[in-house]
């Protein structure tokens, strides 16, 4: 499964905070917001972290995409064709 931070990104938005903010209130690195940013995975202690800095919950800062990552035209992986 894929991951998405568009819900945290949107967060920020709604709250009126840069990234800058977030790095020094979460203390997480310039390299894991890049990550964030590419959507590729990150610590679980970083995604507490950031929780903890909101004061909100893992379900308002990300959410588990399909396994084609929501791109169209991509089917989903079909296992039962491995043997």
């Amino acid at each position: 499964m894929g991951i998405s931070y568009k819900r945290l990104w949107h967060l920020l938005i709604d709250r009126e905070m840069k990234k800058r903010e977030l790095l020094r209130l979460a203390n997480i690195s310039t390299a894991t917001l890049a990550k964030l940013n590419r959507g590729e995975n990150v610590n679980t202690d970083i995604l507490v972290r950031i929780c903890r800095a909101l004061d909100c919950s893992l379900e308002d800062i990300m959410e588990l995409l399909p396994e084609n990552n929501g791109k169209p035209g991509k089917p989903p992986d079909n296992d039962t064709d491995k043997a």
